[in-house]
């Protein structure tokens, strides 16, 4: 059996209902470059959000599936 690939299991954890940072991207799925996967994702028709978080004075991207 193939193992999954990547945007396939973000997308899978995205349609669970839970948001993803780049940080838990990383921890959870060895993904890099997370922005990069969701572009992807979008080109292939997922509606994904972003939005700018703000914690401990840094800032990055949260993403979800759109409703």
């Amino acid at each position: 059996m193939k193992p999954r690939s990547q945007s396939d299991r973000i997308i899978d954890w995205l349609a669970s209902g839970r948001s993803l940072t780049p940080l838990q991207a990383m921890s959870r799925f060895q993904c890099a470059r997370l922005a990069a996967r969701v572009w992807a994702l979008k080109k292939d028709g997922h509606r994904i959000q972003a939005e700018m978080v703000r914690r401990g004075g840094k800032s990055f991207a949260q993403y979800r599936l759109a409703r």
